[in-house]
């Protein structure tokens, strides 16, 4: 029987098309630079928006959270893997978004998995089919994964095209329930969803609106409290759904929003009944990334300087970095094979750029993404905005 012998034409396949990806180790704390597959590089692909990750009163709370209450929790939370840190984390989580309440998820992408499935479900049988979810094009995965298990009706409408977001929504009317979800920044782009306009279009047809933050935590807002502070849209939007595994060094994803909507997951979101809960550890230094946001409140603004700094530089090179306007900033190449010697170049120069090929993109837009971060030095910008002129000369792709 030829059982799984499919696997390696299917590798090869990858392989020829530049779309394979070999997992890389870090050696070294995760940082502005560090040690990825045993060099030395200035790294341009880490989450760690504000440089927490490897800071000294997380890592001290994390000790002292495991020393006081274990390694782990060893049960789902609805059984008894609850523990009084985790309500504290949650407790926090919605002061720090000005929500009524929190509910963390082991992971962002289980969050809107376990939303999407739990708001757009229904008891009565065949009523559910009946709902409409409505999403972006360009939204993340998770979000998809989340679409595809729910049994709603599923539309999408062209990335941020707001007219025919409305189009979609009095094509709608007379659902029992709509649920319009977008990023609140695009991670292979860059750009920020309108959340105003969605808020809009949501009261005006009778919709509900979720958004997923992951990279807007941290990064947009007063103190990065996200889009929906960014737009200055408490009280007027529904979901926000949050990470702390990226701009928060840590490790989680979470809902904030009302009261109801917290008990109601508790009951009925999946990933969030059937998955054991974090680490106290972890719920502890979560806590105290963010104090230490809202304390330290210069990571934010030096985020931003290093942010405009390396985006200038690259534009007046002659990249094309897209409709970017945050610190994520695609280098758009297209050519799958061209992407991947750019990057395999920066590396050799000292430059860790991770390639973004399909299907994380459509096929034709390559691209090497670039992430700034707090902790980056003006000097270790320089090097890296070097070396990437000089490889993007040597490639002909300026």
């Amino acid at each position: 029987m030829p059982g799984l012998d499919f696997l390696q034409k299917e590798l090869d396949d990858l392989k020829k098309q530049g779309l394979y990806q070999p997992l890389r180790t870090l050696g070294s704390a995760q940082a502005a630079s560090c040690v990825v597959n045993g060099k030395k590089v200035v790294n341009l692909s880490s989450n760690n928006y504000l440089g927490l990750a490897n800071h000294p009163k997380m890592k001290k709370a994390m000790i002292e959270a495991t020393e006081k209450w274990g390694a782990g929790t060893a049960s789902v939370r609805p059984i008894i893997g609850t523990m009084e840190i985790h309500t504290q984390l949650e407790k926090k989580l919605a002061e720090f978004k000005h929500m009524e309440a929190s509910l963390v998820f082991v992971a962002g992408i289980a969050a809107n998995r376990g939303v999407i499935q739990a708001l757009l479900s229904s008891k009565v049988k065949g009523e559910d089919e009946k709902f409409v979810v409505i999403s972006d094009e360009l939204n993340h995965a998770s979000i998809i994964d989340g679409v595809r298990l729910s049994k709603a009706q599923r539309k999408v409408y062209k990335h941020k095209d707001m007219n025919e977001l409305e189009k979609v929504l009095k094509e709608s009317q007379g659902a029992p329930r709509i649920m319009i979800i977008t990023d609140g920044v695009f991670s292979m782009d860059g750009d920020i969803a309108p959340l105003p306009d969605i808020a809009r279009l949501a009261k005006q047809y009778g919709a509900f609106t979720m958004v997923d933050d992951a990279h807007g935590e941290g990064v947009l807002g007063k103190n990065g409290r996200g889009t929906v502070d960014h737009f200055g849209l408490q009280g007027k939007w529904d979901i926000d759904m949050g990470t702390l595994s990226k701009a928060m060094g840590s490790l989680g994803g979470y809902i904030a929003g009302s009261q109801n909507l917290r008990d109601y997951l508790i009951q009925s979101a999946r990933p969030f009944l059937f998955t054991t809960a974090h680490p106290p550890g972890v719920a502890a230094a979560c806590i105290a990334a963010m104090e230490i946001v809202e304390e330290e409140t210069w990571r934010h603004e030096k985020l931003w300087s290093n942010s405009k700094l390396f985006k200038t530089e690259l534009q007046k090179m002659g990249f094309n970095t897209g409709r970017s306007e945050t610190p994520i900033t695609p280098i758009i190449i297209g050519d799958e094979v061209k992407t991947e010697q750019f990057s395999q170049k920066l590396f050799d120069e000292g430059v860790f750029g991770l390639r973004i090929v399909f299907p994380m993109v459509a096929k034709g837009a390559a691209r090497v993404r670039t992430i700034v971060t707090a902790g980056h030095t003006e000097e270790e910008l320089r090097f890296a905005l070097d070396k990437i002129k000089k490889v993007g000369k040597e490639l002909g792709i300026i």
